[in-house]
């Protein structure tokens, strides 16, 4: 049974075009891992702060599978600042992971 997970993140003023470009430089990472079945991040088009990144997943395992690996780590220590630079700054304020199964719907 898929499962979605959501981890809303509560990005100020205008660090929102920060939080697409790094993940749009990470595109396709998660794609390979077993179980994972898809991804969008979803930008508010209200006058809301929350961003939301949506992924679908077969199972827990396979989620908790990818939280574990290398790969999460690597994509979630920020960006490595070049010799000179600062470390790159955390673009949300807040996050908060929500999780859910599918109860209905339709088919396109």
């Amino acid at each position: 049974m898929t499962i979605i997970k959501i981890n809303a993140i509560t990005v100020p003023g205008d660090n929102g075009d920060e939080l697409a470009r790094r993940f749009a430089a990470r595109a396709g990472a998660v794609d390979g891992r077993p179980g994972f079945e898809g991804f969008e991040l979803l930008k508010p088009t209200d006058d809301r702060s929350t961003w939301l990144v949506v992924t679908r997943w077969a199972d827990e395992e396979s989620f908790q599978a990818w939280l574990t690996s290398p790969s999460f780590a690597q994509g979630h220590r920020g960006d490595a600042p070049t010799e000179g630079d600062a470390p790159a700054r955390p673009v949300g304020l807040s996050s908060e992971l929500w999780s859910y199964e599918i109860a209905g719907g339709s088919q396109a």
